[in-house]
């Protein structure tokens, strides 16, 4: 079973470049708070660490 990753916006990316809103739009995240929980893979873990400074990420069972 593939890991899971619980990814939550904690800044806001409204000073950042159209690329890092594209890519938090792709991960699912719109809002600062916001969480939503990805099945681990090499595109979703290029997409955190290209907004890294905008996002945590964290395992879940």
């Amino acid at each position: 079973m593939a890991k899971k990753i619980k990814i939550t916006q904690v800044k806001s990316s409204a000073h950042s470049r159209q690329n890092m809103k594209d890519t938090l739009r792709t991960l699912g995240l719109r809002k600062i708070g916001q969480s939503v929980v990805r099945e681990e893979s090499d595109a979703v873990l290029g997409a955190i660490r290209t907004v890294r400074h905008l996002v945590t990420a964290e395992e879940v069972d």
